[in-house]
């Protein structure tokens, strides 16, 4: 059996002339009854846990959706529920993607989709993306993979998928990964053997931290600004991790209350690496204290310093940096 939990997002949603534009309207039973095939794929329950515009769901949500996803996988370890879906919005599907990746136990599958069109158009993909996702979340080789994404037919590691597509059918990649595998029809199809990251249990998402991007002649007024209200902050960065020589003295502020800096890149590919050691190159801030993100992008390595700030370990921790 497949655990089908229903979020909301565009794949709920359907286009109100009196409101000008999209709005949720389908719960999961309308979503089942567009996506006939599912019956085929596996015996499913539906949950309607809630009908949210992904950018409407806050750290509170974000973490009620955690533990419910958990407590749903931890039954479905000990009885007959095989793997769990999640409909979500796509506008902050990878956030959350990374934190299930990150806080829920990897035995039992989670697998997240959702659609760029809504259920009123010709090319609406929800039914092909919900069959899709209970087709990965009932293979037996899903086991052991932990949290992946769903969408146009590939299958993605929850901690590497982000959206790199506004609108687009084809809208979520890997930038730090590539898919782990793909559906094919009916079939699954995966590349390699399972290597999901390491868990943290935090207690909360109570951490805050701020993501503030650095710009041409930047004097480091927004990190300044953001340091009385943040627990920490991921610093976009250009190229390799480089920044001008304007902001190190508010990075120093942060570093020297103790407060972490994740250094992150601009470029949609790659990872930070500390080659340059004039003032604001990626190995000079390295000497100062700043964490380089790893093979994340901004928002998952905001993520990765939430978890663990409120999981109380440095960030990285327990070797879910790779």
């Amino acid at each position: 059996m497949i655990h089908l939990l229903f979020t909301g997002g565009t794949i709920s949603m359907q286009r109100d002339e009196r409101a000008g534009g999209n709005v949720p309207a389908h719960d999961g039973a309308a979503l089942v009854r567009f996506a006939p095939e599912l019956v085929r794929v596996a015996p499913f329950r539906i949950e309607d846990w809630g009908k949210y515009p992904a950018c409407h769901l806050g750290p509170a949500q974000l973490f009620a959706l955690r533990n419910r996803v958990r407590e749903v996988a931890r039954e479905a370890g000990r009885g007959e529920v095989r793997g769990v879906v999640v409909t979500h919005g796509t506008d902050t599907l990878e956030e959350t993607a990374y934190l299930l990746a990150r806080t829920v136990e990897p035995a039992v599958p989670v697998v997240l989709t959702g659609a760029m069109r809504t259920a009123d158009t010709a090319d609406w993909d929800g039914p092909r993306n919900l069959a899709d996702a209970a087709r990965v979340a009932a293979h037996p080789a899903s086991r052991g993979r932990g949290t992946m994404v769903v969408f146009a037919g590939k299958v993605f590691a929850g901690h590497q998928a982000a959206k790199t597509e506004t609108v687009g059918l084809d809208a979520f990649s890997a930038p730090h990964g590539g898919p782990i595998g793909e559906v094919r029809g009916d079939e699954v199809h995966f590349f390699a053997p399972p290597t999901p990251p390491s868990t943290l249990d935090p207690p909360h998402l109570g951490a805050r931290v701020a993501l503030v991007p650095a710009v041409i002649g930047d004097q480091g007024e927004l990190l300044d600004l953001a340091r009385a209200g943040h627990d920490g902050v991921v610093l976009l960065a250009f190229g390799s991790g480089n920044v001008p020589p304007g902001m190190l003295p508010a990075i120093r502020r942060w570093c020297g209350e103790g407060k972490p800096v994740v250094l992150a890149s601009r470029c949609l590919t790659g990872e930070v690496t500390p080659l340059y050691a004039f003032p604001g190159g990626g190995a000079t801030l390295v000497r100062e204290g700043v964490i380089p993100a790893g093979p994340r992008t901004a928002s998952q390595a905001r993520m990765e310093l939430v978890i663990s700030l409120s999981a109380g370990v440095g960030y990285g921790a327990a070797n879910g940096a790779r």
